[in-house]
């Protein structure tokens, strides 16, 4: 049965209560109160992990990251992605004067105020964007944290009234539609997985009666799934690394390196022109990414000499290399970690805190990086089929 955004289900002799909320509305968390009260549940389910209820829990986590660490284990452009989806919704938030995720803040204080117990009942984050990450590709990435900033630093503003209308279902079809057009492997991991992993853990919360918190996306997935079986354990493993990336990424710097080796041979001119060309599109490209982010002259230097070495190494990236100078030369500090949360809400925060800049230095440097060995490469085969 669904009356507006409540939608009660009945399985094996429990009462699960979805409540679809937007994730920035004062009506959603006003709703959730409500609801919690009059119906006083056994169980409170929030669409939360572990880490962002601690982040919820504890306030401004940012001070604790290590940057270094971060580019070393090459999350950074993981970590720009979780920051820039953040940001939008943060600013959506501000917007409203409200704080992002208050209808889960609510369901954690009504659930305490009436005794109920309380589930944490989403997939962790990390899980769901490497199982994202892993699926859409080099090429499906660049667009993909791309339409995301652009969304981020678009000027439009978005009414509550807009967001409530989002909770149509028929609204919400759309948007789907329009999502999975431009990124279909996208919507398994993100909607579909989560779909079913919700689904199993509200409805082996303990308890008769049961009120799960819910963006209200998930709510028209969960009330399909929740009566079908769903196993945690492989929704929860992270995708097998294709072997694919890696034999093409050691089979074009095997080739460019074996095209100029010829050309060299044959005419010594020819592939030195060849060997420079390679430099300068790797190098100028890398090094534009980088000051584009604002790095410092030591850093875009770095992504200059890097990327040439790096592209013929695909366990190496020039990002890297000058992700690590500039936070040397240009280390964070306290005050940027703990102004984070406020500086992604724009352009000029993103550019200016040192720890987005380190973080955009590492991603555009490698996308220049990228686009150097497409056309660098592309020239030296040209020059070799000139003088054969």
């Amino acid at each position: 049965m669904t009356e507006g955004n409540i939608t009660t289900l009945n399985y094996e002799g429990k009462q699960i209560i979805l409540i679809g909320t937007a994730h920035v509305s004062k009506k959603s968390a006003e709703e959730v109160k409500e609801v919690i009260e009059r119906e006083q549940p056994d169980t409170v389910c929030v669409e939360l992990d572990e880490p962002r209820y601690q982040s919820i829990m504890a306030g401004n986590q940012w001070k604790d990251m290590d940057i270094f660490k971060v580019i070393k284990e090459k999350k950074a452009s993981l970590l720009l992605m979780n920051l820039a989806i953040s940001s939008f919704q943060k600013r959506m938030a501000k917007e409203m004067d409200i704080k992002p995720g208050q209808e889960m803040i609510q369901g954690i204080e009504s659930a305490k105020e009436i005794g109920a117990q309380l589930v944490l009942a989403d997939r962790n984050i990390q899980i769901t964007f490497a199982r994202i990450w892993g699926n859409i590709g080099l090429f499906g990435k660049a667009k993909l944290l791309m339409q995301i900033i652009y969304s981020i630093f678009s000027n439009e503003k978005v009414s509550e009234e807009d967001l409530e209308k989002l909770k149509s279902q028929d609204m919400l079809d759309a948007m789907l539609e329009e999502f999975t057009e431009s990124f279909p492997k996208l919507k398994t991991p993100l909607i579909d997985e989560r779909d079913q992993y919700l689904a199993e853990k509200i409805k082996r919360a303990p308890g008769n009666k049961v009120v799960a918190v819910l963006g209200a996306a998930h709510v028209p997935g969960i009330r399909k799934e929740i009566f079908k079986k769903h196993d945690l354990k492989e929704l929860t493993k992270l995708p097998p690394k294709s072997k694919a990336p890696k034999i093409i990424g050691w089979m074009i710097p095997i080739l460019i390196l074996a095209v100029i080796a010829y050309t060299f041979i044959s005419n010594p001119t020819a592939g030195m022109q060849q060997t420079i060309s390679w430099i300068l599109w790797n190098g100028s490209f890398s090094a534009i990414g980088t000051a584009i982010a604002f790095g410092h002259p030591l850093a875009i230097l770095t992504a200059f000499f890097a990327a040439p070495i790096t592209s013929l190494n695909p366990l190496l990236a020039a990002g890297w290399f000058a992700g690590l100078v500039q936070a040397l030369l240009r280390r964070p500090s306290v005050r940027d970690f703990e102004r984070l949360s406020e500086d992604v809400y724009s352009v000029k925060g993103f550019w200016n805190n040192k720890v987005t800049r380190i973080l955009l230095i590492v991603v555009l440097a490698n996308l220049g990086s990228s686009l150097g060995t497409l056309i660098g490469g592309a020239d030296v085969v040209r020059l070799f089929l000139e003088n054969l």
